[in-house]
């Protein structure tokens, strides 16, 4: 900080002082430290204070309001002076010239307070029945207008259905949604449809011009800030049935979205955070996609084992109001230029899989905010998979990278200790008695038996280590992400998949891999096996990838570690989506 800084407001000096307490941050701290240094700041900053506090001093009231009005009379007055000197003509020509006596048109602006924008006055005599009209012109380019208009099913009337947040045409903030649609560029839309406007707009070159009626009961809707991470893949081109496809927004599942309005019960208005394009784009609402999901399901049986739901069907769309399901609706149109196969391992934490359950989640979207990473937050890192796809080899091999940071919770048992084993080191020896009461009272995140014995790990142990600073890494049987994805615990989730069934077989067989299917010989995986990983990979995809934060492909061990150490590191440095209910 330079010399300077010794005159710098006081204000500025508080808060580069606490942000310098600030232990991390990475490039927010840093952006903010040198912002607050800038000289550009400091100068603004000085004369903001100078302007309120002028404000506040009487002394600097305007004297006279009518300085031009004075001028004109020193002006007639020195026309009737007799003796002309040096002094009076400079006087003489000073009061004459154009830019001082704007200067004082100014003054006296400002201190008559009239520099508020002035509107017409009403006619006089203006007839009740007449209908207003305005005229709005908006210069076309490659960027669509963003609006799409309709047929009014009561009145046979062209509208304008919607106005994209962002656009053209609500940046002219001229036309609105339920206006009625006239003219475009002197041509009449009576008996008109929707597709005979869209072609008259792409035959218009230059200004285009609209006579609308407007629409009076509703007004401009305010931006909303939600954020959503969308849980499904979506394609506007794909889509049948939206109302527009160039207004269309295309997403990928992961993406955070800026819902900007849901005024519209079928289609919303949004963008995907961080683009610099501020024109939103329609997606289907979650009322719509959950519908879509729903009839897919029950006409495709194949979805339930892991095949994606398509954007293909729809239930309606707000254009023209419900319709039976999936069918289209054509009157909306945009202004533009606008098997199964039986289970092979047992595993030891295998539970009773619900599937009936699982399966009646239906994500689409997911309300999302931003946390940032803070002293004493430290998220548990936990990996899930199908078995035999290597996340517990996984965990290990990041624990080693440094066991006084990452560590993973022991185990609870109801067995008794073999002579080798210590208790609180290898395994929580308790009698059968109390596991089962405290798995009864929900203490437990996961559990199973395996040989009469029963085994868990209990979420006082991962709060455990939470608390004590370091990283809880876990890999658990997937159904317990159920009880691991709250907000107390707020973990990070990879799921760690099998690459292609194919290059998954060349890798593991190359790099003389072990079944981890059968405990109690050593021998290389079977193709049952391998199929088994792949189709369970993508059934634990299909029910909890809603839940997953990350993905890693386990071609290669060392290239999955590789990756997973710089999730770890992301997660611990940086500020990262997570539901919205985990930060409020």
């Amino acid at each position: 900080m330079d010399s300077s800084a010794e005159h710098w407001d006081p204000a500025l000096t508080r808060l580069l002082a606490s942000l310098k307490e600030v232990q991390s941050g990475g490039e927010d701290v840093a952006f903010l430290s040198e912002l607050l240094q800038s000289k550009q700041l400091h100068a603004l900053v000085q004369v903001h204070n100078k302007i309120v506090a002028k404000g506040k001093d009487d002394k600097f009231y305007p004297i006279l309001s009518n300085a031009m009005q004075v001028t004109l009379e020193v002006f007639e007055l020195l026309h009737e002076v007799v003796t002309v000197s040096k002094e009076y003509g400079e006087l003489l020509s000073l009061l004459q010239k154009p830019h001082f006596q704007a200067i004082l048109c100014t003054h006296d602006a400002v201190a008559q307070k009239d520099y508020y924008p002035h509107l017409p006055d009403i006619p006089p005599e203006l007839d009740d029945e007449e209908e207003t009209v305005k005229i709005v012109q908006l210069v076309k380019s490659d960027e669509p207008l963003g609006a799409t208009i309709k047929t009014d099913e009561e009145t046979g009337k062209i509208v304008i259905a919607r106005v994209m947040h962002g656009g053209a045409a609500d940046r002219s903030g001229l036309i609105h949604a339920g206006d009625e649609v006239i003219e475009v560029n002197g041509i009449s839309v009576e008996n008109k449809t929707p597709a005979d406007v869209l072609s008259i707009l792409q035959s218009s070159e230059g200004t285009i011009t609209f006579k609308l009626v407007p629409s009076f009961g509703k007004g401009g809707s305010r931006e909303s800030k939600v954020r959503v991470r969308a849980l499904f893949n979506y394609n506007s081109s794909e889509d049948p049935y939206i109302p527009c496809k160039e207004a269309g927004l295309d997403f990928k599942k992961g993406d955070v979205l800026h819902i900007v309005s849901q005024d519209d019960a079928y289609w919303w208005q949004a963008r995907r955070e961080g683009d610099r394009v501020m024109r939103a784009g329609l997606i289907p609402s979650r009322a719509l996609q959950e519908g879509r999901i729903i009839h897919e399901r029950q006409t495709d049986p194949q979805t339930l084992e892991g095949k994606p739901a398509l954007c293909s069907s729809s239930n309606s769309n707000s254009d023209c109001g419900p319709k039976t399901p999936c069918s289209p609706t054509p009157t909306a149109t945009a202004l533009l230029p606008c098997k199964s196969t039986p289970k092979v391992k047992k595993v030891i934490y295998d539970i009773t899989e619900n599937d009936d359950f699982d399966r009646e989640i239906i994500p689409t979207y997911e309300e999302v905010a931003r946390l940032y990473p803070r002293p004493g937050m430290v998220r548990p890192i936990v990996l899930v998979g199908a078995p035999g796809v290597g996340r517990n080899e996984l965990r290990r091999r990041l624990i080693a990278t440094d066991p006084e940071k990452y560590v993973t919770p022991i185990p609870f048992t109801s067995r008794p200790p073999k002579a080798s084993e210590q208790n609180g080191k290898d395994y929580m020896f308790v009698s059968r008695e109390k596991m089962e009461q405290d798995i009864g009272y929900g203490k437990f995140i996961e559990h199973g038996e395996y040989k009469g014995n029963l085994y868990g790990t209990s979420e006082e142990s991962v709060e455990s280590i939470i608390n004590s600073g370091r990283v809880c890494v876990l890999s658990p049987h997937w159904q317990a992400l159920k009880m691991l994805r709250t907000p107390r615990l707020r973990p990070y989730i990879v799921f760690i998949r099998p690459p292609p069934l194919e290059r998954l077989v060349e890798t593991r067989t190359a790099a003389n891999a072990r079944s981890s299917f059968d405990k109690e010989s050593s021998r290389a995986f079977t193709e049952n096996e391998f199929s088994e990983m792949v189709r369970s990979s993508n059934r634990i995809n299909f029910l909890y990838g809603y839940m997953f934060d990350d993905e890693i492909v386990n071609e290669d061990l060392a290239g999955a570690l590789s990756q997973l150490l710089k999730v770890v590191w992301r997660v611990q440095s940086e500020p990262l989506w997570v539901p919205a209910s985990w930060v409020q």
